[in-house]
């Protein structure tokens, strides 16, 4: 990586490369003290232990890259792991990224236990989690949570859950789910969650694939002020899923009164919660100690146009990676308070869970972002664009994530939380992921929240259940850029030729060229090997190709992300990323345009490549010719003529996955003239229809 300008803040401004989407990088935020922070100490820590002498991060991450083994034996040192048996080496430095190589295949520990019982000292009476919904919340103890964990590890024991089982969850983001989690990976069961939003079919898709023993769900869930039932899609889920031995019912909405009868297990019965942990009375609390790449999670590809893939992450890549996140790059300790915006489905509930290995107290919502709870009366709650700041008022969060898409919306509403009387003084991070951030929503946080933050554009994924780039309490923050890639993460920019673009300032693949320890262990199933390898290694031979487009600035050494991969935009050879045009919008056209899909069209017929632009109008606005031109006029303005679309026409909706992320890939193939069978996580797959009969006279 190249050495990254203006760290020290005498350079405010740096030159982008020249497809981006600003001439400049605006220097927004540096750390007040970074020999303070845990990366500094971890730095000297290396430096002692190795005999070297760096100073800065760009050399950090260049000898991460460069010592694979030493480095993550250096982290491992230093965050602290619960493990049996002698650390001899963490990984062959010689192995290739696939197979993928084992990492300290010396030792054995358990997942759970990590988690509940971090090696950084907690007061067993203070708060490990605050559960909060739009109308109750909730605080647990590290003492009662392991109390909850060890109760329900009795009811799997009683069903005699063994090694290797599947238990699923269709559960939202509160504490059951986490201590069912807890119970299955402590007996080396592997655990997977979809949200109870997610339509049947859907959920059948993945757990078909995996055939879990046992299955938690919701009896109701509840959102935007009000219940919406779950029973009744159990019921079907549980009729659809033979290798069940039992269904448990959580209690999630205590006015609720569900009739479990009508849930019928083919080879089991339905519980409720209470029953199935008094199945065995409970002792004590045990963990099964297995090989450091044993599986605990199954997490799942879009599968927009196809059955999703079943991505299984082993005990040590999720805990070491995420233990290196949160303590090096984000300075989380025990008197952080962690926040994230997310249901069970993300893979960042699994990076939010995983506070809880740093000592940190996790914060779970279950609820809409804009609503909040009335006092006293906690039955009911009332529409708020402040709700999620007065949660982090309410509790002291230290560490706010959430989405772009809900950064973008506070920008485009101008909610100002100062005006409202809200200081928001405990924050010392924004963390902003599932799409680029644009430009302008990184100045709107500065002028909004505490310009002391440090705003973490972060990305990573499914794939990796973390981060490739991530926060940095060592480099500044610049307008629109990722701060920079995470220790141990090779990554770099490859054009369509396998060739290096990194230091250019040119768009290409995000690939990364080492191993890392957070690599999936396998994917579910018997052909999963060459699932496995055809979805990683394939386009780029012996190097993961993440899908992802991205831009490095050789000044700075950030990274711009430009969108998903298979989302390119070519016309006139030209490379770029659709996020590109969103930002544009974002900052011009917010008022007029609320959301947007950009695409690539290039059919049989056609000569070269046309730019697509769809636009979602906000309510009230009205599309037209002068908003046409007024957009293609800005784009060539901010960007470059070969960079202004072909076609602009209004849509009636925007395809999103389930997890709420724009689906460019399905409405391509669309386009280009080809068949394309909707998969179940196209959560609103029947606006499709529409781009089909767009095609047709277009």
């Amino acid at each position: 990586m190249a050495s990254t300008n203006g760290a020290n803040g005498t350079n405010g401004h740096a030159e982008s490369g020249t497809n981006g989407t600003a001439k400049s990088a605006k220097l927004l935020w540096k750390h007040p003290d970074p020999q303070s922070t845990p990366m500094f100490k971890f730095l000297q820590h290396v430096n002692a232990k190795y005999g070297l002498e760096m100073e800065t991060y760009p050399e950090l991450h260049k000898w991460s890259i460069e010592h694979v083994s030493n480095h993550w034996s250096s982290v491992w040192d230093f965050v602290g792991v619960r493990a049996k048996g002698e650390v001899l080496k963490a990984v062959d430095d010689t192995a290739p990224m696939f197979p993928r190589p084992e990492f300290f295949n010396s030792a054995t520990l358990n997942f759970a236990e990590n988690l509940l019982f971090p090696t950084q000292e907690v007061n067993p009476d203070s708060p490990a989690v605050i559960a909060a919904t739009e109308t109750t919340r909730d605080m647990v103890s590290w003492k009662e949570l392991r109390e909850r964990v060890r109760q329900c590890q009795a009811g799997m024991q009683a069903l005699g859950l063994a090694e290797g089982d599947r238990v699923a969850g269709y559960v939202a983001n509160h504490t059951n789910a986490l201590v069912a989690m807890l119970a299955a990976t402590s007996l080396g069961g592997i655990w997977t969650a979809v949200s109870p939003d997610t339509g049947v079919h859907a959920v059948l898709e993945r757990l078909r694939q995996i055939e879990p023993v046992i299955l938690f769900t919701d009896n109701a869930a509840f959102y935007n002020g009000r219940s919406h039932p779950v029973i009744p899609k159990a019921v079907e889920i549980a009729a659809g899923l033979p290798s069940l031995k039992a269904v448990v019912v959580f209690p999630t909405e205590t006015s609720i009164t569900a009739d479990l009868a009508s849930v019928k297990v083919s080879a089991g019965k339905c519980y409720d919660y209470q029953t199935f942990t008094a199945l065995k009375p409970a002792s004590t609390l045990t963990f099964k100690h297995l090989a450091p790449d044993h599986p605990v999670y199954i997490l799942y590809s879009s599968g927009t146009t196809g059955a999703p893939k079943c991505i299984v992450h082993g005990a040590i890549g999720t805990l070491l990676q995420h233990k290196k996140e949160h303590i090096l790059h984000c300075s989380i300790t025990p008197q952080s308070r962690l926040f994230y915006f997310t249901t069970c489905t993300w893979m960042m509930w699994h990076w939010l869970v995983s506070g809880l290995a740093s000592g940190a107290t996790i914060v779970l919502y279950d609820g809409s972002p804009f609503r909040y709870f009335k006092k006293p009366d906690l039955s009911t709650s009332f529409p708020d664009d402040l709700a999620m700041h007065r949660l982090i008022s309410e509790y002291s969060i230290t560490h706010f994530g959430t989405s772009a898409k809900y950064l973008s919306v506070l920008e485009q509403k101008a909610v100002n939380p100062r005006a409202a009387g809200l200081s928001l003084e405990s924050l010392e991070g924004i963390y902003s992921t599932g799409s680029p951030l644009a430009p302008s929503t990184f100045s709107y946080v500065y002028s909004s929240f505490p310009s002391k933050i440090n705003l973490g554009s972060i990305t990573g994924g499914t794939d990796i259940i973390s981060l490739f780039g991530a926060p940095n309490p060592l480099l500044p923050v610049y307008e629109g850029e990722i701060q920079g890639p995470g220790l141990g993460m090779a990554i770099k920019a490859f054009d369509y030729k396998g060739e290096d673009v990194t230091d250019t300032g040119e768009p290409g693949d995000l690939v990364c060229t080492q191993p890392f320890i957070c690599q999936p262990v396998s994917f579910w199933g018997k052909d999963g090997a060459q699932k496995y390898r055809s979805s990683y290694f394939e386009k780029f031979d012996g190097v993961w190709h993440h899908g992802d487009f991205v831009r490095f600035n050789p000044k700075t050494g950030g990274l711009w992300m430009l969108g998903r991969s298979d989302g390119i935009l070519k016309p006139a050879g030209i490379r770029f990323g659709s996020a590109e045009i969103y930002n544009v919008l974002l900052e011009h056209f917010a008022d007029e345009v609320a959301d947007a899909l950009c695409i690539g069209r290039r059919r049989e017929q056609d000569s070269d490549e046309t730019v697509v632009l769809f636009l979602k109008m906000a309510e009230g606005r009205r599309f037209d010719g002068a908003l046409v031109e007024g957009i293609k006029a800005t784009v060539k303005k901010a960007l470059s003529v070969r960079h202004v679309p072909g076609i602009v026409d209004e849509c009636p909706e925007i395809p999103v996955t389930t997890n709420g992320k724009k689906i460019e890939g399905a409405v391509k193939q669309i386009l280009c003239g080809l068949n394309v069978k909707t998969s179940a996580s196209v959560a609103n797959a029947e606006c499709l229809e529409w781009y089909r009969d767009w095609t047709k006279t277009h």
